[in-house]
């Protein structure tokens, strides 16, 4: 199979304006800066940009101004409660120009493979990255069903060690990490890259860790731990922090 992109991409924030709306300009303004910064792909309306309070409509928006600004792969975050739901934001984002859709498991399903199937159906050539963060959707997707599933590869957040290995052993599709503290780690076990919250907040030294900087892959540990405190909270305001962007958020309100 063939990878969607190589390096570091980023699990973009998404920026609102102080009225709780979706600030599309400067969202894809700050995708820009991290491209500048040597990120390699933008996955838009994911977990880190909250993507629970998103309307399908405004997560294909989003898609289409980012993609029109930068030129790296856009990846969309269309994962839902139901197949029918992630089916529809997977089918809107693929008309907006997603190169890709990454989607989340569903919560308390043992085996989503019905949920992946049901996705498949909207994508239309466009490949597609299982998403395994049982943090957020438990209990997550067992290793065993990945080869099964209509998937070119899967992103695992776990941060589990052991799991990205009997991954690596079992599946045949591009293996993506989104667990910061192992980003050295997995590009010397040859990953095609990672997806990274805290890239948002620091690019450079996401990228510079990703290249075998252990003195940046400290920093960015420490960094992203105190951020993934309070999820996706943390990372916006470490974004914020960096950059000067908006720390308005959805979630919980």
């Amino acid at each position: 199979m063939t990878d969607i992109f190589t390096g570091v991409g980023v699990a973009l924030v998404t920026l609102f304006t102080e009225s709780g709306d979706v600030d599309v300009e400067t969202t894809t303004e700050h995708a820009v800066r991290l491209v500048d910064e040597g990120i390699t792909s933008v996955v838009v309306g994911g977990s880190t940009g909250e993507a629970p309070t998103l309307t399908s409509a405004e997560r294909a928006e989003l898609v289409r101004s980012v993609k029109s600004a930068v030129r790296v792969p856009v990846i969309s975050g269309t994962g839902a409660a139901s197949g029918r739901q992630a089916a529809e934001q997977t089918r809107d984002s693929v008309q907006a120009g997603a190169d890709a859709v990454l989607v989340l498991s569903p919560i308390r399903a043992n085996d989503p493979t019905a949920y992946y199937r049901a996705v498949a159906a909207e994508l239309d050539g466009t490949p597609m990255l299982a998403y395994h963060f049982p943090v957020m959707s438990a209990p997550g997707i067992p290793v065993p069903l990945l080869a099964d599933l209509p998937i070119a590869g899967v992103k695992d957040s776990s941060g589990d060690v052991r799991r990205l290995m009997q991954t690596i052993d079992a599946f045949g599709g591009a293996i993506y990490s989104g667990a910061a503290p192992l980003t050295l780690y997995c590009a010397a076990l040859g990953l095609p890259g990672m997806i990274l919250g805290i890239a948002n907040a620091a690019p450079a030294d996401s990228v510079a860790a990703w290249n075998g900087d252990v003195r940046a892959q400290r920093r960015l540990s420490a960094l992203d731990t105190g951020a993934m405190g309070e999820f996706p909270a943390g990372i916006k305001a470490a974004t914020a922090k960096a950059f000067d962007t908006s720390t308005v958020s959805r979630m919980g309100n």
